[in-house]
């Protein structure tokens, strides 16, 4: 999947069908890697925005985090592999991006005057970065 195509299918996500940065970074990324994704695993990552909003783990690194749990799986991995791996991308994630957590990675905080799918751009990022680590 091209930065292009990920851009493009970020945005149809937020302002189409109105979905949250968890469910856009799982979803881009069962794309991105050929895998089916259950309607299950959508699912749950709406439950996954209720932690954004509070402004704890970004939706960003749980989506992501996720899916390596998931493809770890596909791969045959064992769990403590899965495990280390993913420590590895938060590492990285945080690295990068400064921070795990949705308050800071936001841009500017949470404000109620904020306009619509703020994290468009970092989410663009976020999973290209994740594509690349993966």
């Amino acid at each position: 999947m091209t930065e292009l195509e990920v851009r493009n299918t970020v945005h149809k996500y937020y302002w189409i069908d109105d979905i949250n940065c968890a469910t856009i970074t799982l979803k881009t990324l069962f794309i991105a890697f050929s895998i089916e994704i259950s309607s299950q695993v959508v699912d749950s990552a709406i439950g996954l925005h209720g932690a954004g909003k509070y402004g704890a783990q970004c939706g960003l690194v749980e989506g992501c985090l996720l899916f390596i749990g998931i493809d770890g799986k596909v791969l045959n991995l064992d769990n403590k592999d899965i495990v280390e791996i993913c420590s590895f991308f938060a590492e990285g994630f945080e690295h990068k991006f400064s921070s795990l957590l949705c308050s800071q990675l936001r841009p500017g905080g949470f404000n109620d005057t904020d306009p619509e799918h703020l994290c468009e751009d970092i989410t663009v990022d976020a999973i290209n970065w994740g594509i690349n680590f993966i």
